[in-house]
């Protein structure tokens, strides 16, 4: 009776997984112990499949949810994406947490100190930092100053305003370039992964979320995660600032004349009454080029540039600020007159010099980016 009882129970769990055994009849002169082996091999591989079964059925649905989020098809995509006309890149953008970073590190306490243009000076003179050697060797210090200085405006020699300038923006630009480098090692390295941890998912969220990636697509954050050439934004900075003189720069740290239409602002003196718009104001210069650099990789405005820019990296090239420029005339209302400026600059003050230059390593992380 327990053999019958045994099978008659193999038999009800088929059946309730929906499994159909077709009944075979028993030759009367098999003996009965044919019959007893025959039914136990029967059993066990029935009972060995049955506990395998949903161990794969559950792999395989965790492989379809993680295929289904995070497909490692972008390169087919961004190739799809850059060679199809009809196809419009960065068309869909979830501006709710855009900025939401930098605020918060725009808002944290700040210990900043105001130093004189003559203090500055002295403290690159003692630390060896000067352009020229810049220039030759490409190495920077990673001295970070968080407010510009008020003399400067003072400073009648033209280049020796400019060189001063030049100074304090170029560790800000490549620190920022530093950390969007660093988030684009970290995003190659989970495509390059059939399956990733839930922490680097997370991660992967958060960065959907600060480029206003509304729909998980990585080509996309690989299009909008990527660096903006040193020269070209050190030549929007001299250019919306007047190389630091103007007063949106010295009141608000605003190194590249971003609008607001909401928040804390500076009003500039020529706007009409009833307009709304302010000149965004910042507690850091930091801040500044952390804004800058997220508007130029995700505003609607500048995807012909950010298109431009992926195939320059597509074709293995290096990012050209004279190419790169030709798509920012939508950044003022001068249209390509202020592309032709921002050229002018670059050529004029030799800038592309410092597009290969490298921040000397403060911390261990940034030592692989020399």
């Amino acid at each position: 009776m327990q053999k019958k009882d045994s099978i008659f129970e193999i038999k009800k769990y088929l059946d309730k997984k929906g499994f159909i055994v077709k009944k075979k009849k028993i030759r009367k002169e098999e003996s009965g112990i044919e019959n007893l082996s025959r039914t136990f091999l029967s059993s066990l591989i029935i009972i060995t499949i049955f506990f395998i079964a949903p161990l794969a059925i559950n792999l395989t649905k965790e492989k379809m949810i993680f295929s289904k989020d995070y497909e490692n098809n972008s390169k087919n995509n961004l190739k799809r994406l850059l060679e199809n006309e009809k196809t419009k890149l960065d068309e869909k953008l979830n501006k709710k947490f855009l900025y939401e970073d930098i605020l918060t590190f725009d808002e944290q306490p700040s210990d900043a100190i105001l130093l004189s243009a003559a203090t500055i000076e002295e403290l690159f003179k003692s630390t060896n930092y000067n352009l020229k050697d810049v220039r030759k060797n490409k190495l920077v210090k990673p001295i970070s100053l968080d407010l510009l200085p008020k003399e400067i405006v003072k400073i009648e020699n033209a280049t020796k305003r400019k060189d001063l300038f030049i100074q304090i923006i170029l560790p800000l630009v490549i620190d920022e370039n530093n950390s969007i480098k660093l988030d684009r090692m970290k995003l190659f390295s989970i495509l390059n992964k059939s399956k990733n941890t839930k922490a680097e998912q997370e991660w992967l969220n958060i960065k959907f979320k600060q480029y206003g990636v509304a729909n998980k697509d990585l080509s996309k954050l690989k299009v909008r995660m990527d660096e903006v050439p040193v020269s070209m934004a050190i030549a929007q900075a001299a250019k919306e600032t007047g190389w630091g003189t103007s007063r949106f720069a010295q009141e608000g740290n605003a190194l590249f004349g971003q609008w607001t239409w909401s928040g804390e602002g500076i009003k500039p003196a020529d706007a009409e009454d009833d307009s709304t718009h302010k000149v965004m104001r910042f507690k850091v210069l930091q801040a500044s080029v952390k804004a800058y650099q997220r508007n130029l990789n995700t505003h609607s405005s500048y995807k012909d540039f950010r298109s431009a820019r992926a195939e320059l990296r597509v074709e293995g090239k290096k990012l050209d600020s004279m190419i790169l420029t030709e798509y920012l005339d939508k950044y003022a209302e001068t249209g390509k007159e202020y592309v032709k400026i921002l050229q002018q600059i670059i050529r004029q003050n030799d800038l592309t010099d410092f597009d290969d230059a490298k921040l000397l390593p403060s911390s261990k992380n940034l030592k692989s980016l020399i």
